[in-house]
């Protein structure tokens, strides 16, 4: 039986975000003492030592307020223990007196401050938006998967090194050898926005016939199967994706990033941006984008893609730009109509990580389709 929604006023929301931010805290001091490690070289270059030492400074406070919120309002106090708890630990630890410091080369790190800082961020735009405009309504945060694709969340942005390197490989090895200096200059030398649009509207489609032939080869579906194997739709969703489909689909959008050459700023901007918006079209809100989901893509359109309906499988392919997919034929969109649900018919994946992980190269999930009659290309 899935838990039941979170409602304001009970003082469990407050709780659970007190916990959120002690944790956040605990690990963000692991970064300060162990940098090498734990952060990653591109992105110290984005934040300075400064202003995290000013976000561990406000996430311990708040902490503790939202923790003494908790205890004043719920009649169940666990919460406002763990994270008072968790919050004097984080103290002890050196919360309020932690420093950066050079850091030394290393040859491997992980994404602590990219998962920590990510996290902190889609946590605070989209937990709220989804609180208090949800498309599901029924749907909790705490539904019986959330733990799987928190775990999927966790892990790709720890490795994020590891997945830059090797999807890296094919760009470099196939283009590589080829004098692209005049083209990145000129690139560089456009508008800003001009060039941003370049470089999402060049991955976008790169991207698009990537993930069309995900879904038109059986073998290379039983891999991207997974992303669409939840039934819940949320902020995490998105995150719920195989190793063989990150590879994949990241290299083919690093061609032309990486043949293109574009400026430092830009590259920057598209991150963040895609960051962003890749977890909003997975999101569990009914937001209306008026004429702007005619020219972005927003929760409808991806939702239908991921809907359990076979007579509209194969549809809104791009996970930007909705023209594309108007281009190549692949377009749906009705007007104020949701697909009823999400996730696959024709088969059930297992739980867990590390299950999901494995399934794929031991057994087709498929080999028991759809009635004939009910087929459809996904």
């Amino acid at each position: 039986m899935e838990p039941t929604r979170l409602k304001i006023g009970e003082g469990i929301i407050s709780g659970y975000v007190s916990i959120f931010l002690a944790i956040l805290s605990l690990l963000g001091i692991l970064c300060f003492k162990f940098p090498e490690y734990l952060t990653t070289s591109d992105l110290r270059n984005v934040y300075s030592p400064k202003m995290v030492e000013t976000l561990m400074l406000f996430s311990i406070i708040s902490s503790f307020g939202f923790a003494l919120l908790s205890f004043y309002l719920s009649n169940k106090k666990k919460h406002a223990v763990i994270a008072m708890t968790l919050c004097f630990s984080a103290i002890l630890l050196g919360g309020f007196t932690v420093e950066g410091r050079s850091v030394e080369k290393a040859n491997w790190s992980l994404g602590l401050d990219w998962l920590l800082l990510d996290l902190f961020l889609m946590v605070l735009i989209f937990v709220p938006l989804e609180l208090a405009f949800p498309k599901n309504k029924k749907q909790t945060k705490f539904h019986s998967e959330w733990r799987t694709d928190l775990l999927y969340f966790t892990i790709s942005h720890l490795l994020i090194q590891f997945f830059g390197i090797v999807s890296q490989k094919p760009a470099v090895a196939f283009f590589g050898w080829l004098n692209l200096g005049v083209l990145h200059t000129w690139v560089q030398s456009l508008p800003f926005f001009i060039e941003l649009f370049l470089a999402l509207f060049l991955t976008d489609l790169f991207q698009y016939w990537a993930h069309r032939f995900f879904h038109t080869n059986l073998y290379l579906f039983k891999f991207h199967a997974i992303h669409h194997s939840t039934r819940n739709m949320d902020w995490l969703a998105g995150s719920r994706t195989h190793f063989v489909d990150i590879f994949v689909v990241r290299s083919m959008s690093f061609i032309p990033l990486y043949v293109m050459g574009f400026s430092t700023i830009t590259f920057s901007v598209y991150i963040v941006f895609i960051a962003i918006h890749a977890v909003l079209i997975h999101a569990n809100t009914r937001v209306n984008f008026g004429v702007l989901r005619y020219i972005i893509t927003t929760p409808q359109y991806h939702h239908w893609h991921h809907c359990k309906e076979p007579e509209f499988y194969g549809k809104n392919f791009a996970v930007v730009f909705p023209f594309i997919d108007m281009i190549f034929g692949t377009y749906y969109l009705p007007k104020n109509t949701w697909p009823k649900g999400t996730g696959l018919e024709e088969t059930d994946f297992p739980k867990g990580f590390v299950k999901q992980m494995i399934y794929p190269f031991k057994t087709s999930p498929f080999n028991n389709p759809l009635p004939k009659n009910e087929k459809s290309q996904r």
